[in-house]
């Protein structure tokens, strides 16, 4: 089947069904008109964006409609587990803005309960100890079109169960040995409720109960008993899970517990030029194509964070895409949009050269400088001014000077003139070059009547930024990319590794670049638009007072498509 992709973005929050349930579930009573949701993460890597589509849903839900949302993480698989993972998700949440209520839950706080749940289940001839080991489980199991077969441990008796899950949980049995099976049926269509494992053998020592477990529950299992032991209403999940609602509504029903969650899967977010596989992104991380999980060019929350996105756009844009039980793909495009219209109406202006080449103003008073006052965002004077030296010697970007420019060129020229913003109407008289004919310095001149106001009797079209070659600061700037080239870098539909559709161009350094001197002040928690050159907020982690590295957010305008074609 073909998936639709979402290009178009809209600014009316959709009415989606899961809303449409819960105000219908409101109405009728149900749930004792409570909304209880949760967010509940495996703590085995950094959440990405897919993730933040979850986290606004069951927080935002919870919210609007006077809930609680619990965080729980599901935490029955210690190997790949560690309190890294847990610090991170616990920040992910509160910078989207978000409270949890009461504490953190761990799944592992119900490990106790959930151990005397699957007693009772033997009690009842409704679990078994199984001794068949992976392979021949999956032979016993069955397809898609052909019923699976009893295991021959099936009809063990009630007290030999209770004495071997007895010994499981004692350690008398190694790693693989035996799994406890809840008995269900094995010519079930539905291929989950085969007879699935629900607990299974592993000795290692867990983040947060140490070594005090040798078994550890299923997530299946696990799950829903924690959702009905924290009373929640409404489990949301994604659309992959829609299979294994029969399994949570089975445990469930089977249980003594104190109430029934109900679960409503949606689709998951799948965004074109992007991989949100936990798997491939920790392979992304652990051989080194990026620089961590916080990497800016990762679509985790963190390294959307350091790349400057903000709370309020990734709310937006996960409100923008809605919420259907449709499979679609969405194109990044969208997230970029979010992103832009948030900063264009919050970020305030800055000046920074990329790639300086040099000005000598040759008419204006060596050893003189005078103060030009900018406003700080062109649509918002709350944010007040900005103070610019305007001196003798200044630095303007490469890309804004040609000797031998096309008909359409609207910025420096030899014998041209063009407006430095928000200052004077300059005009290059010579070029001076390198050994290679590399233009290294402009010899200009500058028209004192020009300071906010056209000269008479000629119309200048450009204008350009500019900084202060005396009164400026020296920083690092990262060009950031998307990280793959492919629409579908992990899809296989070419015959490719999704690490082959790498974009090389996904990271450009730059060294020497020129910045107005307020940016002194910057912080990671204020994005700013270098005019003419993008969005872009400071690395707090790799900055220091004498060493200032900024990333780039977004561009203004998407120029990825026109690349593209």
């Amino acid at each position: 089947m073909t998936k639709a992709i979402m290009t178009k973005p809209e600014n009316v929050a959709p009415e989606h069904f899961i809303r449409q349930i819960i105000k219908q579930d409101l109405a009728s009573g149900k749930h004792q008109g409570r909304v209880a949701t949760r967010f509940p993460p495996e703590p085995n890597g950094y959440l990405h964006i897919g993730h933040a589509k979850s986290i606004c849903l069951n927080f935002g839900l919870a919210q609007e409609f006077s809930g609680t949302c619990n965080l729980r993480f599901d935490d029955t698989n210690p190997e790949k587990e560690n309190q890294e993972y847990i610090d991170s998700i616990e920040r992910d949440v509160r910078w989207l803005g978000f409270s949890w209520s009461g504490d953190v839950r761990h799944a592992s706080d119900y490990f106790l309960q959930l151990y005397e749940y699957a007693v009772e289940l033997i009690r009842q001839g409704k679990a078994y100890v199984d001794h068949l080991n992976a392979e021949q489980m999956r032979e016993y199991r069955g397809t898609l079109t052909e019923a699976g077969r009893n295991s021959p441990f099936r009809d063990r008796g009630v007290e030999e169960n209770l004495a071997l899950f007895e010994q499981m949980r004692a350690g008398a049995f190694d790693d693989g040995e035996c799994v406890l099976r809840a008995k269900i049926d094995m010519s079930s269509p539905n291929i989950n409720m085969r007879d699935p494992v629900i607990y299974r053998i592993r000795k290692v020592d867990h983040h947060q109960t140490g070594n005090e477990w040798q078994i550890y529950p299923m997530y299946d299992y696990t799950h829903c008993i924690s959702d009905a032991l924290e009373e929640i209403t409404h489990s949301i999940c994604t659309l992959e899970f829609e299979d294994h609602r029969p399994l949570y509504d089975w445990v469930l029903d089977q249980l003594p517990v104190p109430c029934h969650p109900q679960q409503i899967e949606f689709s998951r977010l799948n965004l074109n030029y992007t991989v949100t596989s936990k798997r491939k992104l920790k392979q992304l991380v652990d051989e080194g194509h990026v620089n961590g999980w916080d990497d800016p060019r990762m679509p985790t929350i963190a390294g959307m964070r350091r790349r400057g996105y903000t709370p309020s756009a990734l709310r937006q844009f996960c409100e923008m895409i809605g919420v259907t039980k449709s499979p679609g793909v969405v194109d990044v495009g969208m997230l970029e949009f979010a992103i832009r219209d948030d900063l264009d109406r919050n970020a305030p202006r800055a000046m920074c050269v990329l790639r300086p080449l040099r000005v000598v103003l040759e008419n204006y008073p060596e050893s003189s400088s005078e103060e030009l006052w900018l406003s700080a965002h062109p649509k918002d004077e709350s944010l007040g001014k900005r103070r610019l030296v305007f001196e003798r010697e200044l630095f303007i970007d490469q890309s804004d000077f040609m000797e031998n420019p096309p008909s359409d060129f609207k910025r420096l020229t030899v014998g041209g003139e063009v407006r430095l913003r928000g200052g004077y109407i300059i005009k290059c008289e010579r070029v001076i070059k390198d050994g290679q004919g590399v233009p290294i310095e402009l010899r200009c001149s500058y028209d004192p009547e020009t300071l906010g106001k056209n000269p008479v009797g000629r119309k200048v079209k450009g204008v350009i930024h500019w900084a202060s070659a005396n009164h400026s600061l020296k920083v690092q700037v990262r060009l950031y990319n998307r990280l793959f080239n492919h629409t579908s870098p992990d899809s296989g539909e070419d015959g490719k590794h999704f690490l082959e559709h790498i974009n090389p161009e996904s990271l450009v350094v730059l060294e020497g670049c020129v910045a107005e001197p307020g940016l002194v002040q910057a912080s990671d928690a204020l994005a700013y638009q270098f005019e003419r050159e993008g969005y872009f907020v400071l690395d707090a982690k790799d900055s220091s007072s004498d060493a200032l590295v900024f990333n780039r957010t977004v561009e203004l305008r998407d120029s990825w498509a026109k690349v593209q074609k």
